[in-house]
This record gives structure tokens, sequence and C-alpha cells, in this order.
């Protein structure tokens, strides 16, 4: 695969290194710039994108997807690029959602899309996946958008992804909810200063959409816990 280089693509590459080091294999590995300057990174092969959501509906993804993140911690919990690193940070993946997994049937077996990656408690991974997997959305969206036949069982599904991920589940919602307000305040501020595509979200509703959601999710925290 090759893409344009970013401003964040020197940190990209550092956490690939670092992950082919280590030995980590869901991970594409870094190859180097090419000719025209865009980055060369190998390919995963799988299904990923909106084929991702059914997937994760089953046990077997969701459980699959939990131990893959914790197997990413793990792979760098030593890893420090970044002077300012707290001692309980890692470099977490920043988008961790069915979407950049790639998927051999109901079995995650790559990462995509790291462009997000930055030093964080772990359990920010672990919330903003739980938002998706649980996942912190109404029945009517679960049911039309998320491949869901029936309205999911909120509670077992964030205990079940836990449980597979090695933690408890005693205060994961507030994690949650800490993490769609700290994702949704950036996207603001971007949006403020003009950066796209925040700007684009604003205008065309997504950003108010957002918020609509993280309200549906505080007002129905009975489901989740």
């Amino acid at each position: 695969m090759r893409r344009p280089v970013q401003p964040w693509s020197p940190r990209v590459h550092e956490v690939l290194r670092h992950l082919e080091e280590v030995g980590f294999p869901y991970a594409p590995r870094f190859l180097g710039i090419d000719d025209d300057g865009r980055e060369v990174l190998t390919y995963l092969a799988g299904d990923s994108g909106a084929a991702a959501w059914a997937r994760v509906v089953t046990d077997e993804g969701l459980t699959g997807m939990a131990r893959l993140l914790r197997e990413y911690h793990e792979a760098v919990r030593g890893f420090r690029p970044v002077a300012t690193m707290q001692g309980d940070e890692v470099m977490c993946h920043g988008d961790f959602g069915p979407w950049n997994l790639v998927w051999h049937g109901n079995r995650p077996v790559g990462i995509l899309d790291w462009d997000y990656a930055r030093p964080a408690r772990p359990v920010f991974d672990v919330a903003y996946a739980l938002e998706y997997v649980v996942p912190f959305r109404d029945d009517e969206t679960c049911l039309r958008w998320h491949a869901y036949v029936a309205p999911p069982d909120r509670r077992r599904r964030l205990e079940t992804f836990a449980a597979a991920y090695g933690i408890g589940s005693d205060g994961l919602v507030d994690e949650v909810f800490a993490q769609q307000q700290e994702t949704l305040d950036l996207a603001q501020r971007l949006a403020d200063e003009g950066r796209q595509p925040q700007l684009a979200w604003r205008e065309d509703g997504t950003l108010d959409a957002t918020a609509a959601r993280i309200r549906w999710a505080r007002e129905h925290r009975h489901l989740m816990e």
C-alpha cells in the first residue's frame, strides 16, 4: 500500500517499527518512502470497513477484538518514544473500532489506520472500542446500521469485552462517557480552527448528531451497567 505522508506519519512509522521489532504480527510493516514521497506499507488481506460491523456482533468477534487490543497494549507496554508520556500510559491506537480491524470470518487478524496513535492510558482504547461494540447507541441504530437482528444486551456485551481484555467492568461506563466527550470536544476545537474534516462535520450536522448520541447514552446508562 502507498499513502501520502502526513505530519503525524513519522510517529506512526515509529510505532510500526517497534511492533515489527517485538514480533507483533497484526500490524502492517513500514517499508519506507517511495520516489513520490508516499509511505509504503504491507497490505493486510481480509475484510474491514463496513463489513466489520456484523463480525463484532458475534461473541467470537467481540472477544477476539478485546484480546487483540490487550495483545497490542502488551506489545507497546515498554515503548517510550515521547518524553512526556506518563508512567501508566502506552501508545494507544486511538481509533480502535471494528472498521479499523482486518477480519477473517469472525476473527480479527490485523489493525489498520494508525493515524490517531497517541500516548494515553490503555483504558482510552478500551472505552473507545466499547462505545461501538456494546454499543452506546439506541436500538434503531443497532438494528439499522450495526447489523444486530435484535436489540443487544449491552451490559452483557460490556462485561464480555472487559473479561476478554482482562479487566473488571466497574467504572467502564464512565470511562466511555469521558472518552466520548473528549473526542467531541477535540472535533469542536478543530472545527473552530477551520480544520477539515471537522469543519465539514459541523456544517453537515455530524457533530450535533454526535452530541445527541452522547446525551442518549448518558440518559440510558442503566442499559450498560
